[in-house]
């Protein structure tokens, strides 16, 4: 079956492409999906774990915090031990107030960083530029790419000051949530003049302006997206918890995915007590999965149930299913080129049931309350056998293994 075709997926913004550690990020590229830990730095073993698990994930880049003298002389301990591991994702350093100092203090610690984070409104306001400049031409010296990340929780104030009297004395005064939002963009676009004027490649700068409001990342990076071609690294900050948190963060990137904008995300989910680091990186995954643009993992589709499927076994098995495909894709995704773009169905009645097991490349239709107890298999759209039983679901999974071998294993033509 066919995945979702090219000319309905949505037109990325034009950028230049900047190369961060052999990631490529920019509109001719796959969006990069990437995440941050929450260990302390100055402990390079617990960090390391921590990257690994998020690279594991899926995560294509890695953020850690750099914020003392302590964290500065872990990172590159805590980048060797990553490359002991086999892990080689880009490590980001992200620096406030004191990365102008840090970052020429710890020569070692700016070589072993495959980016650099700045935040112009915490990097002094005193000597503002020359601090910003110093972290910048240590950018230069290193041959690393910076990301100007601004941030309303911390907007450079004198930007916004200069804007809000502005428009305080304008004959038409605007809103104060637009001139803020123009403020951040502002701010942005001054950070990355001054960084280019500092000698910083054009192609070596990443934007971004993130808040913790839908509506307001919606407005903010439209407004940014047509001022430069600068690649956009997306993000809803300080999203929250659990479903607000994925629901909110969802909402905002859709949108502004949808119309083309961006080149990295991260989803800033607050974990929920027990839960792993590794949350955001699958929801920033599913996001860019769900609004076609790339895959990642063989999708399930299940119905919500009715009262036609008083039985829990449709449940059980989506579940099964789904705990299946996680289980297999760090084998599969080496062994079956294209294998994420799987699409399993599991029904729970005959309404749908047929139907969408025909539009996925797999399914399974299970009968529903008084249904006759048998369960038909559907392939690349087609009736194929007929489950019943208590093996069924080991049967499907078997039928669903065989189906991947057959179809995504590599023929000595595209494997040579």
């Amino acid at each position: 079956m066919s995945s979702t075709t090219d000319d309905l997926r949505p037109v990325r913004r034009e950028t230049v492409t900047v190369d961060v550690a052999g990631v490529p990020v920019g509109s001719r590229h796959p969006i990069v999906v990437q995440s941050m830990t929450n260990t302390d730095t100055a402990d390079p073993h617990a960090t390391a774990i921590q990257v690994g698990r998020l690279a594991n994930a899926g995560s294509e880049l890695v953020r850690v915090t750099v914020n003392n003298d302590a964290a500065a002389a872990a990172v590159p301990e805590m980048v060797r031990r990553l490359r002991d591991l086999g892990v080689d994702v880009p490590v980001i350093g992200d620096f406030h107030y004191n990365g102008h100092q840090l970052l020429v203090e710890y020569p070692e610690m700016a070589r072993s960083l495959a980016k650099y984070r700045i935040n112009p409104g915490n990097v002094g306001t005193k000597r503002h530029d020359e601090h910003f400049q110093a972290i910048v031409r240590v950018a230069i010296e290193n041959d690393k790419p910076v990301r100007i990340g601004v941030n309303w929780g911390s907007l450079d104030q004198d930007v916004l000051t200069e804007l809000m009297d502005a428009n305080a004395v304008a004959a038409r005064p605007r809103d104060g949530r637009l001139v803020m939002l123009e403020a951040m963009v502002e701010s942005a676009m001054r950070s990355a003049e001054l960084a280019e004027l500092t000698g910083l490649g054009h192609d070596r700068i990443i934007l971004s302006a993130k808040v913790s409001g839908v509506r307001d990342l919606v407005d903010v990076y439209r407004m940014l997206a047509t001022r430069s071609d600068y690649p956009l690294h997306l993000g809803l900050t300080e999203a929250g918890q659990g479903m607000k948190g994925v629901v909110a963060t969802t909402a905002g990137l859709a949108i502004v995915l949808n119309e083309g904008i961006g080149d990295t995300i991260r989803v800033s989910l607050t974990p929920m007590p027990g839960q792993d680091r590794e949350e955001e990186v699958r929801v920033a995954q599913q996001v860019l999965q769900s609004l076609g643009i790339r895959s990642f993992t063989p999708q399930v589709t299940a119905c919500p149930g009715c009262g036609r499927t008083t039985s829990t076994f449709f449940q059980e098995l989506a579940e099964k299913v789904s705990l299946h495909l996680r289980d297999r894709m760090p084998v599969w995704a080496g062994q079956y080129p294209g294998v994420e773009e799987l699409r399993v169905a599991v029904m729970g009645c005959v309404v749908n049931g047929p139907g969408e097991s025909k539009h996925a490349d797999i399914g399974i239709s299970l009968p529903g309350t008084f249904e006759e107890p048998v369960a038909p298999v559907f392939i690349d759209g087609q009736k194929g056998p007929t489950l019943r039983g208590d093996g069924l679901a080991d049967e499907f999974l078997r039928l669903l293994d065989d189906y991947v071998e057959r179809r995504y294993r590599p023929t000595a033509a595209t494997s040579g």
